[in-house]
C-alpha cells in the first residue's frame, strides 16, 4: 500500500494545522438551534486562520460533549459536512476532519463528499479508556472504506493518535509498541502524539520515544504547542495541530483570535529564518 504524504499533501515540510471547533451541533446539549450560526463561525474561524498563515484546517466538533464513543448520530454528519463544506469554501487551504469521539468512518465519508484531505482518528488501533467508556479502534474498517471512497486524485490521509488525550491505556500498554502498531499493522499515514488534555504540553520524551520507535513515520505534536516551545517542539516533530493556543483567552472552542495567529507563526518564521528546523 503506497501511503499518502501528509506533510506532501499539504504543501511545507513542517505543516501547522489550526483547528476550527465548531459550535454545539443539532442533537448535543449545547445546540443554539441555528445551523446558520453554526455555519458563519465556522468561515469567520477558518478565514481568520488561514489570513494568520496556518498551513491546514482541521474540523471538529468539540463542543458536542459528551461525546459519542463510536458511532454519531445522522443529524451529526449532516451538519458536519455542511460545516465543513462551508470551511472549505472560505479558505484556499487544505481541510481535515475530526469526528469526536472516534467516528473514522462518518470523517471519511465527510471527507469524500466535501473534499476534505485528511482525518484524524483519536483510537485507530487498539483500546483506550476514556470518559465515554473503552474506545476500541478499526483500523480493519477505516482503511477499507477508505479504499471505497478516495481516489488516486484526491486522497484522504490518516492522522492517527499514539494513546490519544483525555484517555488512559490498559496496564502493560507500551507507547514505542503501540506506536509500531498504529504505523505497521494500522497502516496510518501519520500519528500524533499528545498532552494528557486539550490545550496540555506534550512531553518531549513521548515524542522522542515515538521517534525512536517509528523513525520514517511523519510525527505531529497533537496539543499544548505554543510561540514559546514550538522551535523546540518542531525540532523533534514534524509539524503540529493547534487548538487552545490559537483561540480567545487560550480556551478551546472560545473561537479563534488572530493576534494570536500572528504570533505563533511569526514565532515559527523568526526561528527560521534565524537557522531553525
Amino acid at each position: 500500500m503506497e501511503r499518502v504524504s501528509l506533510p506532501g499533501l499539504l504543501g511545507v515540510p513542517k505543516p501547522i494545522i489550526g483547528m476550527v471547533h465548531l459550535l454545539p451541533l443539532p442533537g448535543a446539549p449545547g445546540w443554539g438551534g441555528s445551523m446558520d450560526q453554526v455555519l458563519d463561525r465556522a468561515g469567520e474561524d477558518a478565514r481568520a486562520l488561514a489570513r494568520g498563515g496556518v498551513h491546514a484546517l482541521l474540523v471538529e466538533n468539540f463542543l458536542d460533549v459528551p461525546f459519542h464513543p463510536d458511532h454519531v448520530p445522522p443529524e451529526t454528519v449532516a451538519a458536519m459536512a455542511l460545516a465543513v463544506a462551508q470551511v472549505a469554501r472560505a479558505v484556499d487551504i487544505p481541510v481535515g476532519v475530526n469526528v469526536l469521539r472516534n467516528d473514522a468512518a462518518a470523517a471519511l465519508a465527510i471527507a469524500a463528499a466535501t473534499g476534505a484531505r485528511f482525518i484524524r482518528v483519536n483510537v485507530h488501533t487498539g483500546v483506550m479508556l476514556a470518559d465515554q467508556g473503552l474506545i476500541q479502534g478499526r483500523a480493519h474498517e477505516t482503511l477499507r472504506l477508505r479504499e471505497r471512497l478516495a481516489t488516486p486524485a484526491a486522497p484522504i490521509a490518516i492522522l492517527a493518535d499514539v494513546l490519544v488525550k483525555h484517555a488512559v491505556p490498559p496496564a502493560g500498554t507500551d507507547l514505542a509498541r503501540t506506536a509500531l502498531d498504529t504505523w505497521h499493522r494500522g497502516l496510518a499515514d501519520a500519528l500524533v502524539v499528545s498532552g494528557t488534555g486539550t490545550g496540555e504540553p506534550t512531553d518531549l520524551d513521548r515524542i522522542r520515544t515515538v521517534r525512536a520507535a517509528v523513525p520514517e513515520a511523519p510525527l505531529f505534536v497533537g496539543s499544548g504547542l505554543t510561540p514559546e516551545n514550538a522551535p523546540t517542539l518542531l525540532q523533534l516533530a514534524d509539524g503540529a495541530i493547534v487548538g487552545s493556543a490559537l483561540a480567545r483567552g487560550g480556551r478551546a472552542g472560545a473561537g479563534i483570535e488572530p493576534e494570536r495567529v500572528r504570533r505563533l507563526m511569526d514565532a515559527l518564521r523568526g526561528h527560521e529564518d534565524n537557522g531553525g528546523h
